[in-house]
C-alpha cells in the first residue's frame, strides 16, 4: 500500500460500527446506527398475503378457523427469517436495549402499511355514502375532497409477568410503543396487565398456545390509569361520536395470533365497561 493511501486511512473519518452485524460500514440513511448492507437485506413485508394476521405466505390458519376474530388485522414490519430472529434474540434474551429504537423504526413502517390501508377504507366508504346522497353545490362534502389520513387513538403494549420483566429488566413491547408514540403522536397506556405467569411459547404448539393463553390477560383497573383514560377519552370525544374507539396493540412477534386474541377480548371488556366500543388492530415488529 503506498504512502498517499496510508495518509488517507489515517485521516479518514472511521465508518461506524453497525448494531445488527457489528462490523463497521457505510451508515444506512433510512435507519440510523446499522450499515447500507444490513438495512438492503431486512425481509420487509410490503403486501400481506393474509389481509387478516398480516401473513407475508400462504396462511392456512386464518383460511381454516371459523372462529370470530376479535381484531381487525394484524400487520407485521418483517417476516421472523433466521436474521431476524438472531436480531431479536440480541434485544429481547440477552439485553442490547440500544436496538430498541432501531426495531420501533421498522415498526412504524406497518403502521404505514396499517394506515395507507385503513386510509383507502374509509376514502370508499365515503365515496360510497356519498354517491346516495342528492348532490349539494352549496354543501359540498369536504370529507371526501380533503379525506383524513386514518390515525390510531391508543396503543396498547402487551405486557410481561413480574417474572419475565425480572428476568429480563424491561417490556419490549413497551419499549416498541414508545417509539411509534412519540413518532405519531398517540398516546400509549398500559390498559391490560397478567393474571398468571406462562412458560415460553416458542416451544409450544399451535393448540397449546391457544390453550394457553386463555383468561393470561385483563383489564388494568387501576384508578390513575383509568382517570388518564378517561381524559384522553375526553379528548377525542368528537371523533368517537361517529365511529368506535380505534386501538393498537403493540408486541414484538405475532405466530399464532393467541396472544393477540386473548390482549383484544380483555381489551373489549374494559373498553365496554367504560361505556364505548372499540375497534381493535394489532402490530409486531415480526410475523413468524
Amino acid at each position: 500500500m503506498s504512502w498517499i493511501k496510508k495518509a488517507r486511512l489515517l485521516i479518514a473519518p472511521s465508518l461506524p460500527q453497525c448494531l445488527f452485524c457489528g462490523k463497521r460500514g457505510r451508515p444506512s440513511s433510512g435507519l440510523p446506527g446499522i450499515c447500507v448492507s444490513c438495512h438492503t437485506g431486512i425481509p420487509w413485508i410490503r403486501c400481506p398475503r393474509c389481509q387478516t394476521c398480516g401473513r407475508h405466505v400462504g396462511c392456512p390458519d386464518c383460511s381454516r378457523s371459523r372462529e370470530p376474530v376479535p381484531i381487525r388485522c394484524n400487520r407485521s414490519a418483517v417476516a421472523y427469517t433466521s436474521e431476524m430472529r438472531e436480531l431479536l434474540g440480541q434485544y429481547k434474551y440477552r439485553g442490547n436495549e440500544r436496538l430498541a429504537p432501531i426495531l420501533g423504526l421498522m415498526l412504524d413502517k406497518a403502521y404505514t402499511i396499517l394506515q395507507q390501508e385503513q386510509s383507502e377504507q374509509q376514502i370508499a366508504t365515503l365515496q360510497s355514502n356519498s354517491s346516495r346522497r342528492p348532490f349539494s353545490a352549496a354543501k359540498p362534502n369536504y370529507s371526501l375532497i380533503h379525506p383524513a389520513l386514518w390515525q390510531a387513538d391508543l396503543l396498547v403494549p402487551v405486557p410481561v409477568s413480574s417474572a419475565r420483566l425480572a428476568e429480563r429488566g424491561f417490556n419490549q413491547a413497551e419499549q416498541l410503543a414508545d417509539v411509534l408514540s412519540l413518532r405519531r403522536g398517540i398516546p400509549q397506556l398500559p390498559l391490560l396487565i397478567r393474571t398468571r405467569h406462562t412458560g415460553k411459547q416458542s416451544f409450544k404448539s399451535r393448540s397449546e398456545r391457544l390453550a394457553d393463553m386463555k383468561q393470561v390477560f385483563a383489564g388494568n383497573t387501576e384508578q390513575k390509569l383509568l382517570q388518564r383514560l378517561g381524559g384522553h377519552l375526553e379528548s377525542i370525544a368528537a371523533r368517537l361520536q361517529n365511529r368506535p374507539l380505534q386501538i393498537i396493540i403493540i408486541d414484538d412477534i405475532y405466530t399464532t395470533g393467541s396472544t393477540m386474541r386473548a390482549c383484544a377480548e380483555a381489551l373489549h371488556r374494559l373498553i365496554g365497561d367504560l361505556g364505548y366500543a372499540a375497534e381493535i388492530y394489532s402490530l409486531t415488529w415480526a410475523r413468524s
